[in-house]
């Protein structure tokens, strides 16, 4: 719930704090204080559009700030609300509560902060959508859309697991006829693709490439070039390091002034002492004959593996050829003619246009249209039984109201499909709906005020005060009806407008209801519904530049407020009395019911 909100220079108001508790609060004022500025503020944490327009003249910028709690709220709530605060790095403050922010600058963008991080407005959005539920005005237009009537008929019957079921099988069925409809129309141009991979596919086999297999050629082909050179090195330096004793033609005295003969005469003459010095030389010596010895072999391995000829060199030079033809086609080196194959066999795996496989993709189309089919018939179902359910008592809290003849009703219909629709499903009955994301239902309020009037589109019939009433009796029910909302905060924006004498008294009371599961805030310019007020703030301007502040009212501060509301006199006696006598019903009406 909401506990704190801090507003500068918005509106009206220069600064104000305002706190809240469980229960009913209400907000009440003369006309022009900035008692909507609150609500405002509210809209700004729940990421709405920022108007700067709103920041008060010789101010740069407006600050709205927030504090939000989360204990009342429901375990799957709370866990939605920490995957996003992680999500946006945002931390808790030191009592669990979380602190959102907006700033409104006059010249340049609006900055939005969620747990002391800068987060974009959506993730406000995101946050505040778990706390906050906002009524205004433009709330009550929003109620004459045919989605947002959906919505809130979706609410009440519950059918959030049958909503999920139907649009992952729309999704499911949609991806499967484009992927039908594309093979079939494009078969040619598919079969001409298939038939270009196969061949390249079969080159690059022929050819058989190795991974790296062109780097490596590279130094072997370097090294056959420079035959006789290594040929000539690597002989020499054997010679030097061991002598030429395999070699026929080797000069014997060369063999004799090979390293390894040196190093062991050498060995020799120190070994002949008892000296220790000339010893340890002798040992370090024998290291180094090791060394040779070592060194001899390998170059003796190497000039092994030297060609006798030159003719490796020209199969080498063919086999570059080869590749490189490859990787002219396909890829820049070897390693990327590899990975196009894989990918072109993935690819041909896709475009299998033959008679059997496009009569496969025929008959998965089909069957996902049979499961989607009934999926929609479930959830056409589930709201067509929730429609009377939630018409009946919407009519039965309009009757609450002080509207006793008024009549609700909520009609489900099919949506029909065009006949070019490319989202056309047919119906277990035969008929051709629409398959919409939300279903393939078309859901319509309908309100008369009166017995004996034509029960008409509520966009069409409702007044103003007859609306906000409709939309007070709805979310009464639809908060009666579901936990999911309780511990969150409700705030209605004048949503007694219009409304007075006993239907007034009648919003207190089902406000007050409200507040029992849930926090309720209230901006109202009735007296009767600010008599069922657990928390009473008044917004008033505070004589400085006509600025406006928000302080709380209890005692005969209240009873002076609701006598002003009244009759606008607060120094009358009777207005108090009346006033006082508004506070005593309510609280007698709370306790009886």
């Amino acid at each position: 719930m909401l506990s704190e909100i801090r507003i500068e220079s918005l509106g009206a108001i220069s600064v104000a704090t305002a706190e809240f508790g469980r229960g009913l609060t209400v907000l009440t004022g003369e006309t022009g204080t900035g008692k909507t500025m609150v609500v405002t503020g509210l809209h700004l944490l729940g990421g709405a559009r920022a108007d700067a327009n709103r920041v008060r003249s010789g101010a740069e910028r407006a600050v709205v700030e927030g504090r939000f709690t989360t204990a009342d709220l429901d375990d799957k709530s709370v866990a939605l609300l920490d995957e996003l605060l992680d999500g946006s790095g945002a931390e808790r403050d030191e009592d669990g509560s979380i602190i959102a922010l907006r700033s409104v600058s006059r010249e340049g963008p609006s900055r939005a902060y969620l747990g002391g991080r800068s987060v974009p407005a959506k993730s406000l959005s995101g946050f505040t959508a778990e706390l906050l539920t906002l009524h205004g005005q433009n709330d009550q237009l929003r109620l004459m859309r045919p989605d947002e009537q959906r919505g809130a008929l979706d609410r009440f019957a519950g059918v959030d697991a049958k909503l999920e079921k139907y649009r992952k099988l729309r999704d499911a069925w949609q991806t499967a006829r484009r992927d039908f409809v594309d093979r079939s129309n494009r078969a040619r141009e598919l079969a001409q693709e298939a038939d270009r991979l196969k061949f390249a596919l079969d080159e690059i086999g022929t050819v058989d490439p190795a991974p790296g297999e062109d780097d490596s050629l590279v130094g072997e082909i370097r090294r056959l070039s420079e035959l006789d050179a290594l040929r000539e090195a690597a002989s020499g330096a054997r010679v030097a390091l061991a002598g030429a004793a395999d070699d026929a033609s080797a000069d014997p005295t060369a063999q004799s002034a090979s390293a390894a003969d040196c190093l062991g005469r050498a060995k020799a003459a120190l070994e002949s002492t008892d000296d220790s010095t000339l010893g340890g030389l002798a040992a370090q010596l024998d290291e180094a004959l090791t060394v040779v010895g070592d060194v001899s072999r390998e170059l003796g391995g190497y000039l092994g593996e030297l060609p006798s000829d030159a003719s490796t060199l020209d199969g080498k030079l063919a086999r570059q050829a080869e590749l490189r033809t490859l990787t002219r086609k396909y890829a820049a080196d070897i390693d990327g003619v590899l990975a196009w194959a894989r990918e072109a066999r993935e690819r041909l795996a896709q475009l299998d246009v033959s008679e059997e496989a496009l009569a496969g993709l025929q008959r998965r189309v089909e069957e996902l249209a049979l499961e989607l089919a009934g999926a929609a018939a479930e959830l056409s179902k589930a709201r067509t039984q929730a429609a009377k359910r939630l018409a009946k008592e919407v009519t039965r809290e309009l009757s609450g109201l002080a509207m006793a003849d008024a009549e609700f009703t909520i009609s489900v219909s099919t949506m029909p499909a065009t006949a070019d629709d490319p989202a056309a499903l047919t119906l277990s009955t035969g008929a051709r709906a629409h398959a919409g994301g939300d279903g393939v239902d078309l859901v319509e309020f309908g309100f008369a005020a009166h017995r004996g009037m034509t029960v008409l589109p509520l966009a069409k019939s409702a007044s103003g005060g007859e609306l906000s009433r409709v939309m007070l009796a709805l979310e009464v029910v639809l908060a009666t009806s579901s936990s999911r909302t309780a511990g969150t905060t409700m705030v209605f924006d004048e949503v007694d407008a219009g409304v007075g004498g006993r239907a007034a008294v009648q919003i207190g009371r089902r406000l007050a209801r409200l507040a029992r599961t849930r926090q309720v805030i209230v901006v109202t310019h009735l007296p009767q519904v600010a008599a069922y007020a657990d928390i009473h703030l008044m917004v008033d301007t505070n004589g400085k530049n006509g600025a406006s502040g928000v302080r709380r009212l209890d005692g005969d501060d209240r009873v002076n407020e609701l006598a002003r509301m009244l009759a606008g006199l607060g120094d009358s006696d009777t207005a108090r009395a009346h006033a006082r006598e508004l506070i005593e019903a309510a609280d007698c009406d709370r306790i009886a019911t």
